[in-house]
């Protein structure tokens, strides 16, 4: 494993996908625990209504006294809503049901979709020593949604490996492309990242064969496979690199921070 150089400045990372079901929150835990055995700090913000990523982290609702709608809706100041978890140098800013209403009320905002940018200035992230922001998104392409590419350095996608999965990034790309011409032009996609990869599976190798070709080397090498450990940690409130560490799950996140670490630095040099 890669020694835990840090990067420049915090690395802020949106996971999002409009479809829900493919991996993303299970994504965001994971990478985040592999990146912070890997000895970086990392901040996970639960922008999603459901909570999944707070609860998966072992955040109970009675300890989310503070969450991303008193962020984004009330203006409370970031560090005070952040919560530490059970894996070392892993923090989240939890999320309630109290989200699911953020978008009606963030219509009448000035400035609605800059309201999570400001919220992590550099400066900010700076005093928390924090190295990587990974942000869960909602299943949607919401103001939620935009708010998280306009305050990140770049977008990362979970691809399930079926059917009709290229399809739905079409309106994903859309969105990103009209967030760069109107508020942040220096968004770019981390990578595509196939999750419940079934090697066995015909219609698997096809989807990836397809994602390869289409979109290059957008795709991360890492692929992770559908995995029923994966599946099984959250209802421990674990991330899978905890649950069972020799499993085939946790050995493909580990992988994929690696592989997001080495072309961070390959970027950086």
């Amino acid at each position: 494993m890669l020694q835990p150089e840090k990067p420049r400045q915090p690395r802020i990372i949106a996971i999002a996908n409009q479809k829900g079901g493919v991996g993303k929150t299970t994504t965001a835990i994971n990478l985040g625990a592999a990146l912070a055995k890997a000895g970086h700090e990392v901040l996970l913000i639960d922008l999603d209504p459901q909570g999944n990523a707070s609860t998966g982290l072992g955040l109970a609702p009675e300890a989310r006294r503070l969450t991303t709608y008193d962020v984004l809706i009330e203006g409370a100041p970031i560090r005070n809503a952040i919560r530490d978890t059970a894996q070392e140098r892993l923090r989240v800013v939890p999320a309630t049901v109290d989200l699911s209403s953020a978008d009606l009320e963030l219509v009448g905002k000035e400035r609605r979709s800059f309201l999570l940018r400001s919220a992590i200035r550099p400066s900010q992230l700076a005093e928390l020593g924090v190295d990587y922001v990974l942000i869960d998104c909602p299943p949607s392409l919401s103001l939620l949604t935009v708010n998280a590419m306009v305050a990140a350095h770049s977008i990362l996608v979970p691809l399930q490996s079926e059917f009709f999965a290229l399809e739905g990034l079409s309106q994903l790309m859309l969105t990103v492309r009209e967030v760069r011409q109107t508020a942040n032009p220096d968004l770019r996609i981390e990578g595509v990242l196939l999750t419940m990869h079934d090697a066995r599976n015909r219609l698997a190798q096809q989807v990836e064969a397809d994602a390869r070709e289409t979109l290059g080397e957008l795709v991360f090498t890492t692929v992770i496979p559908r995995n029923v450990r994966v599946s099984e940690a959250p209802s421990y409130a674990l991330p899978v690199l905890d649950y069972d560490p020799g499993s085939k799950g946790a050995m493909a996140y580990a992988s994929l921070a690696d592989e997001l670490r080495r072309n961070h630095t390959r970027l950086a040099a």
